[in-house]
């Protein structure tokens, strides 16, 4: 499993690789520095998506602890991080672009929270259909962000999501488990994963967009 999961977050950097220009992250030519419309764009959704992964997890902790008032808490986060993740991409697509990636989200959640719940009942079945659930909304997030922006093929952003879904599995598993030196390089390998996914955006909207705010 470990071995896998590695494999695809490799895969997953290659493929995204090829929708980055070379020197997308490092100094623009004749320049010296990175474009500050990139540069602040790439920080504000790397914030935000460390916003999901980070209260996601919080919810999973809290839940298997037993303490459901700061699962609740964690969870009404979760929220709110889907919603600015919306918001943020309004300003060019619009309020109707942003409320269907909001709806998007809350179905990653939710798939993830069924998931969570069945490992915890140790429920094979539920964690199987919980596990489709996951895919099937990364497909339909990767065929919404590929329609919006050419920069962002569904061939590559399709396994950069599926290898998202598969590092909530893999923590959750080491969380149920109590393996939390697991727990640990799974969530070195998810924050990675997740700045990588942020950056592809920002670089798709400045593709774009050029330098509009």
């Amino acid at each position: 499993m470990k071995k896998n999961l590695f494999l695809v977050f490799i895969a997953t950097l290659v493929a995204l690789a090829l929708i980055v220009p070379p020197n997308s992250f490092a100094a623009e030519k004749g320049k010296g520095k990175m474009s500050p419309n990139r540069t602040e764009l790439s920080r504000a959704l790397r914030d935000l998506w460390v916003g999901h992964i980070f209260w996601v997890r919080n919810v999973v902790l809290m839940t298997k602890s037993g303490d459901m008032a700061a699962a609740k808490v964690a969870e009404d986060q979760v929220v709110q991080d889907a919603k600015d993740i919306a918001n943020s991409i309004v300003p060019f697509y619009g309020k109707e672009a942003g409320d269907k990636l909001f709806s998007l989200l809350a179905g990653h959640y939710g798939a993830v929270k069924e998931y969570m719940t069945a490992a915890f009942a140790d429920n094979k079945d539920a964690k199987t259909a919980a596990i489709d659930k996951l895919n099937k909304n990364a497909d339909e997030i990767a065929t919404f962000l590929s329609s919006a922006n050419p920069n962002w093929p569904k061939s590559a952003i399709l396994p950069a999501l599926l290898a998202h879904g598969g590092h909530h599995v893999a923590q959750i598993n080491a969380i149920q488990q109590k393996d939390f030196a697991t727990e640990a390089k799974v969530w070195n390998e998810m924050k990675m994963h997740i700045y990588v996914i942020a950056d592809v955006l920002a670089n798709g909207i400045v593709k774009q967009f050029g330098t509009k705010k």
